[in-house]
Parts: structure tokens; sequence; C-alpha cells
């Protein structure tokens, strides 16, 4: 696949686990609020039960193959320090914060991560932020906080509680994006998705001891539950990551705005949410982050493939002048 083809399929990827992961929000609300569930109980059965699919499907496709990050003890160690680090972190002080205020505060509060992998970046290389990235920055956040508070920002009502848990969900988001972008290209979703999801369920377990929570099962408890676990969870991750594992962390994570966008027309459709005309200017801003950072992306692949072909063709010219 070259390389404007890989980036093509990488911007559908991620925009695709942005569409599940707002569904899994807005499900998510309404196990935590209206069916009593906590956030220990519906991470955990989340992490465990979508961990346990995904390697099924892995070890279906790819068999023994799946093993081999057990052989390699450095690369063995990213995969627990992902899982506790990334996906345990983020998911669990997520739902928290959800469950203290709701779908759509939570949000704003772990979409801080771009902001925060944009600075890791740039210290990294050495560099100042690009025009466009501070840009799709500026529109991401602005665009979800009108969606969640409407301009208000008191509308939000942060307590310390909220504030804390939604940092360290974008805390929590930041590590997930650079920690699995590093290994996926080389073990694949199944494995780091899977075993990932995996290890962190049993922790929580371990330490939550959440299998004494339990909330009444009815056919929308179900329908919600197959909407976090399968559609948000085994489905988002496996998108989203292997679509930052081809753009990259920062551009991976502010595609995946679409989260919010994807919340509120859920929560139409099922909540009977109204819409406010802030939430036109919402979703504008998004698409607008949306389409930038696409055409953005592409255009640099673009240019990095007329590079390589100029090279090639210099490296024609120089050999068959050694020839002559």
């Amino acid at each position: 696949m070259d390389n404007i083809a890989m980036k093509k399929k990488g911007i559908i990827l991620t925009l695709s686990g942005g569409v599940c992961w707002g569904i899994s929000g807005c499900f998510g609300q309404y196990l935590l609020q209206e069916k009593g569930a906590t956030a220990e109980w519906l991470v955990s059965l989340r992490l465990l039960i979508a961990g346990l699919l995904l390697l099924t499907i892995g070890y279906l496709h790819i068999g023994k193959k799946m093993n081999e990050i057990f052989h390699r003890k450095r690369d063995f160690k990213r995969l627990v320090i992902f899982s506790m680090l990334g996906m345990l972190f983020c998911q669990y002080a997520y739902f928290v914060a959800v469950g203290c205020s709701n779908a759509g505060t939570a949000t704003v509060l772990q979409s801080l991560s771009p902001t925060i992998i944009l600075i890791f970046t740039c210290l990294k290389q050495l560099r100042l932020p690009k025009g466009y990235e501070l840009i799709s920055i500026v529109l991401a956040l602005s665009g979800i906080f009108l969606l969640s508070t409407h301009g208000d920002i008191h509308s939000m009502q942060l307590t310390q509680e909220v504030l804390l848990w939604g940092l360290l969900a974008a805390i929590g988001a930041t590590f997930y994006n650079v920690l699995a972008a590093e290994i996926m290209q080389e073990y694949g979703v199944y494995v780091v998705v899977g075993f990932g999801m995996l290890f962190a369920g049993i922790a929580l377990v371990l330490v939550t001891r959440s299998w004494k929570d339990s909330i009444p099962i009815d056919g929308i408890t179900l329908l919600c539950l197959i909407g976090v676990i399968i559609i948000g969870t085994a489905v988002a991750f496996s998108l989203y990551l292997k679509g930052i594992g081809m753009l990259g962390a920062f551009m991976g994570s502010l595609l995946g705005a679409t989260e919010p966008l994807t919340a509120i027309l859920v929560s139409a459709i099922f909540l009977n949410a109204s819409f406010h005309y802030m939430d036109i200017i919402g979703f504008i801003m998004i698409l607008s982050t949306v389409f930038l950072l696409s055409i953005s992306s592409l255009r640099e692949a673009k240019k990095e493939a007329r590079k390589e072909r100029k090279a090639e063709a210099e490296r024609e010219k120089q050999s068959a002048s050694s020839v002559e």
C-alpha cells in the first residue's frame, strides 16, 4: 500500500473509531445514571469481554503468532505499560467522569489529549507546532466545547471531582495514543488491543472486586451493554488504534473528535435530546477540523511521494551514468 492510500485508510478507520466511541459514551451514560451501574463494574466487564472477543478473532486469523510478543521482553513490557497507563487509566477515569457529570463534559476534558500530544511531539522533535496543527486544535476543542456547553462554561458544572477525573482521562488518552502507535504496526490490532484490554480488565477486577456489583439485566440494559462492549470497545479501539498507527498519534486523536458529534446524534435518537443552534456551530467546527486534517494529511503524503519519486529518478540517473 502506498503512502497516500495508507493515509486515506487511516483517516477512514480513525473516523469510524470515533463514531463507535460516541455510541459507547451515550450508552455508558445511560447505564451509569439510569440503571445504577458503577464505573468499576461497567469498565471491567467492558474490557474483559471485548478483550476476549478480540483475542479469539486474532487466534482464528493468525494462530500462534499472537504469542510472539510474549517472547520479546521489551515489547511485552511496553504492552503491559500500554494496558495499565493507557487502556485502563483512560477507560476508568473517563467513565467515572461520565458518572459524576455527563458524557459531553467528560469528552470535553478528555479531548485535551491532542494538546498534550502536540506538546510532547514538538518537544520530542524540537520544533514549533505547524499552523494547521494549532488551527485544528482550536477548532476541535471549540467545537466540542460548544456541543457540550452551548457556549456557557457555567453549564458544565465542573466540580473538583469531575475536573480531576476528566484530566486523568486526557492523560490516559495521551498514553494509549502514543504507546499503541509504537507497537501496533509490528504486532497488529488483535495482539495489542486484545491483550491490552484483557490485562486491564483483570487488574481492575482484582483491585476493585467489581464482581460484587450488579444491576438488573433487561432488554434495554443488554442493548446498552452491546453498544458499550462490542461497538464502543472491541470495534472502536480496533479501528481507532489501527488508524493512528497509519496517521500518527496527534492527527489520530484530533480525528477522533467525531466522538462527541456522534454522541449528540445518538442522544437525540435514543434519549430524545433536542438540538440547539450552538450544536450546529459545533458540528461545523468539528467537521471543519476533520476536513482540514484530512486535506493536510493527504497533501503531506503526496509531497512525500513526489520527493520519493524524485529521489528514485535521481538514483536511476546516477546508476545509468556510472554504467556508461
